[in-house]
């Protein structure tokens, strides 16, 4: 079985973020791309206390293709981004 840390990477707190978790009770997460909505909740509702999550939707971000220090382009690393709602509790962020 996978550690709840395997899963979730960590929080993300960006300006969108910001306003969903004001007004939706959502939160931005940084997630393992191998990982499933499933395994995703279990992670979430182990690791904070006293949260209950409804549901949880997931994308695929693509990494941007970035100029290196010579001419040759280079790329960074693709990701899974999580947005989970929250029936019962809330996440302290900092």
């Amino acid at each position: 079985m996978k550690s709840p840390y395997d899963v979730v990477y960590t929080i993300l707190i960006t300006e969108q973020g910001t306003n969903l978790r004001d007004k939706y009770n959502k939160y931005l997460f940084k997630v393992n791309p191998k990982c499933n909505k499933i395994e995703i909740k279990k992670a979430i509702e182990l690791i904070f206390d006293d949260v209950k999550v409804s549901s949880v939707n997931v994308m695929n971000v693509l990494g941007k293709k970035k100029r290196m220090r010579s001419a040759k382009m280079g790329k960074r690393a693709d990701w899974k981004k999580a947005i989970v709602t929250l029936s019962q509790g809330t996440i302290e962020t900092l």
